[in-house]
């Protein structure tokens, strides 16, 4: 019984101190965006809590093999913060896109080329 009421404290100690917080995203690349020459897809997502959450990065709705995630970080007031990326060589009439899931909520980011 009192370990049940230590968590049962510390969940809601946890959830008072850091409410829910929807993710801010931000999709972009490591050199400007130029058709036909390879890069590096990056999605940073940052400011979420929970930490529960999904970072796809997609091609033309397919999601890109061989994306690499950072450890999970948190910064000041249990605000999270992750990394994916991922090679990609973009073709004119492509759609890139980071879709992220957090909790229940879906979004789909689009990377933006400089053409």
């Amino acid at each position: 019984v009192a370990v049940f009421l230590l968590f049962a404290m510390f969940g809601i100690m946890s959830f008072s101190v850091s409410p829910l917080a929807p993710p801010k995203v931000q999709v972009y690349s490591h050199n400007p965006g130029e058709f036909d020459q390879e890069n590096t897809l990056i999605c940073h997502v940052s400011g979420f809590h929970p930490p529960d959450i999904t970072i796809q990065l997609m091609k033309d709705g397919v999601e890109l093999p061989n994306a690499k995630l950072t450890d999970l970080a948190f910064k000041q007031g249990w605000r999270f913060v992750l990394t994916k990326h991922v090679t990609f060589t973009p073709r004119r009439g492509e759609k890139y896109t980071c879709k992220v899931t957090h909790g229940t909520t879906v979004r789909d980011y689009a990377w933006e080329s400089n053409m």
